[in-house]
């Protein structure tokens, strides 16, 4: 039986780009070679990564606006360093809505000062922060635009005149936003783009150059677009493997066409969260992600049947983080609706039992 995979990461693909990557590992476009024997200063990879690259600025409606893409290796974690060392020159503005975000303030107070402008912290990061106050002179505001862990997503982005950066690891592509407000958008492939292995980064070129320290190498964006993200052996099957999964989303119609079955498929899964008296949410309601429904149950002595239910029913990856307890069910772009169905039908079927 095919499993329903609700896993927050690495992330469901659409099966046909699955067969796809599978198909150019044993050989790529019946070159004789396989995808993951070929030079990556080969012509058949440089237009793999042109071909990458292109579509992202693509989807995201930023072609021609002077971003530069590119597809890095080190995670969205290597990305807070990388991020600072680009751009905090006197002081940096983060807005802390999670676990992440804390790691990443973590990371810039390595190399300056850093002022957190809102936090969600004293209730478990259930909420996104509003109404806060942003200090000017601040060289960039970050933000996450989509907590994982627990379950919450920016509606709105914040207003600033700093530089505004954001890890959106686990809603890259899945909604439509004025990607042209960023100055540097980064996201690892493995939570709503493709396989572990790969970071994209999107930077507005302008917003490069204009620190006074020395950046290492590897974390120095400029290079990394001046080099056409070749500066080292990139990872050819995240590479190519994300590449596929954008043309499959392109070929849907884009951000706009994903949104809408997106928006379905939260609706549906919070419909039941809300009806089902067994069950909780846990992220303040009009803060609720797309990507990542958290919730609990609030009659612990069903916690074994439910879970023997799901197991049954072929759901998998639900279990929420330690953080949270509970349950999450991720509803990336690749995610069937008939997936949330299914989770739906048995949470519906506990209610009966009970």
């Amino acid at each position: 039986m095919k499993k329903h995979n609700f896993s927050a990461g690495p992330c469901i693909l659409p099966q046909e780009v699955m067969q796809k990557a599978a198909e150019a590992v044993v050989e790529l476009d019946n070159s004789g070679l396989s995808l993951i024997e070929i030079s990556h200063r080969s012509p058949a990879f440089i237009d793999i990564m042109d071909r990458a690259t292109s579509l992202a600025l693509e989807l995201l409606g930023l072609e021609g606006k002077g971003y530069k893409a590119m597809f890095l290796q080190g995670g969205a974690s290597l990305q807070f360093i990388a991020t600072a060392y680009n751009l905090l020159e006197n002081k940096a503005g983060y807005c802390n809505t999670g676990t992440w975000s804390t790691k990443a303030i973590k990371e810039a107070k390595l190399l300056g000062e850093v002022v957190e402008v809102s936090s969600s912290k004293d209730a478990n990061f259930n909420y996104i922060p509003k109404g806060f106050d942003i200090p000017t002179g601040l060289d960039y505001l970050h933000i996450t635009t989509n907590n994982t862990i627990f379950g919450t997503q920016y509606k709105a982005l914040p207003e600033t005149d700093a530089v505004l950066v954001a890890d959106s690891s686990s809603d890259i592509f899945s909604r439509q936003l004025d990607f042209s407000k960023f100055g540097i958008l980064y996201a690892g492939a493995q939570k709503n783009m493709g396989p572990a292995g790969t970071t994209l980064v999107v930077v507005k070129e302008e917003v490069l150059g204009k620190v006074s320290h020395q950046i290492p190498s590897m974390l120095d964006y400029k290079i990394h677009a001046d080099k056409e993200s070749m500066f080292n052996t990139p990872p050819v099957f995240a590479v190519y493997t994300s590449m596929l999964n954008l043309e499959w989303l392109k070929n849907k119609g884009g951000i706009a066409a994903i949104e809408k079955e997106n928006e379905a498929k939260a609706a549906l899964m919070y419909g039941e969260i809300d009806r089902n008296p067994l069950f909780d949410g846990f992220a303040a309601k009009e803060d609720r992600s797309t990507m990542n429904a958290t919730f609990t149950l609030n009659t612990p002595e069903l916690k074994d049947t439910f879970e023997a239910m799901a197991k049954e029913a072929g759901l998998n990856g639900i279990n929420g983080h330690r953080s949270v307890g509970g349950y999450r069910a991720s509803m990336y772009n690749a995610l069937p609706i008939a997936s949330v169905q299914a989770l739906v039908d048995v949470m519906k079927t506990l209610e009966q039992k009970a």
